[in-house]
């Protein structure tokens, strides 16, 4: 599978890009498919989106919406694509990645495969922040995403895959900076990599130790990882078992897919 990003930036933004990209689209009209022509009023971006590959040149030659967002907008994608830089995870900005509804805005993403004919889109999603205003409720900042069940199962049974068995331990990571943040993602990934059938939680919404702790706690987690200001400026992490009246230790972040399947076991 591959990550396609794209940013929608605001609706304004996406407004003033509709304009300039339909004066661009009615210049080359008798260029267009009939499903193209019908959305050119309604839903121009989804005429970006079409697999039409009469059409790709015309679509590869529009207007990017890039173009027209502002330096904030430039940021929030900007900082998104650091995120993914620092956890490894490989992506493709795709400008021809949009969506047609209007509760959008930001980061848009897919994961596709070339497994599958033209079933081409595992899962696909992005920023949701006017959702739940639309639906007449405070602004809520929000990300979400559908995925095919089917599709995935066709994909791991034609990659050969077996299906994740289920493990009772799991582990919480606990962070309080925004440097111990990032490094929490990235020893998550770790963690998954080398235990696949692992549970690890990533605590990202911020508050005091306590508060997380008891986060911890709820979920049903056997071990908290804790990331505090010492353990990031040292390379550590402190190990506390959730479960049982065992010493909390502090170890070598480097270490600790060893020390896990040690503690686990």
């Amino acid at each position: 599978m591959r990550l396609e990003i794209n940013s929608l930036g605001e609706l304004t933004e996406r407004n003033q890009y509709k304009k300039i990209l339909v004066e661009y689209l009615n210049e080359h009209f008798d260029e267009l498919d009939a499903e193209s022509q019908k959305r050119l009023d309604k839903n121009p971006l989804r005429i970006l989106d079409s697999k039409n590959p009469e059409m790709q040149q015309l679509i590869n030659n529009a207007p990017k919406l890039m173009d027209c967002l502002d330096e904030n907008s430039r940021h929030h994608f900007e900082t998104f694509c650091d995120g993914l830089d620092a956890l490894s995870i490989p992506y493709t900005v795709n400008p021809k990645l949009v969506r047609g509804l209007d509760y959008y805005g930001h980061t848009v993403f897919e994961w596709v495969t070339d497994q599958l004919g033209s079933q081409a889109t595992i899962c696909a999603g992005g920023r949701y922040d006017k959702l739940v205003e639309q639906l007449g409720g405070s602004a809520t900042p929000a990300v979400g995403f559908a995925l095919g069940m089917e599709r995935i199962l066709l994909l791991m049974e034609t990659l050969g895959l077996l299906p994740l068995t289920q493990q009772n331990n799991s582990v919480f990571i606990i962070s309080t900076t925004d440097t111990g943040m990032k490094v929490s993602m990235a020893l998550a990934e770790s963690i998954r990599s080398t235990h696949p059938t692992l549970d690890v939680f990533v605590n990202t919404a911020g508050g005091s130790f306590k508060s997380q702790f008891k986060r911890a706690d709820k979920s049903g987690a056997r071990l908290a990882l804790i990331l505090g200001e010492d353990e990031v400026s040292s390379k550590k992490v402190s190990i506390k078992d959730l479960r049982s009246d065992i010493e909390q230790r502090a170890v070598e972040q480097s270490e600790i897919n060893q020390i896990l399947v040690d503690y686990l076991a």
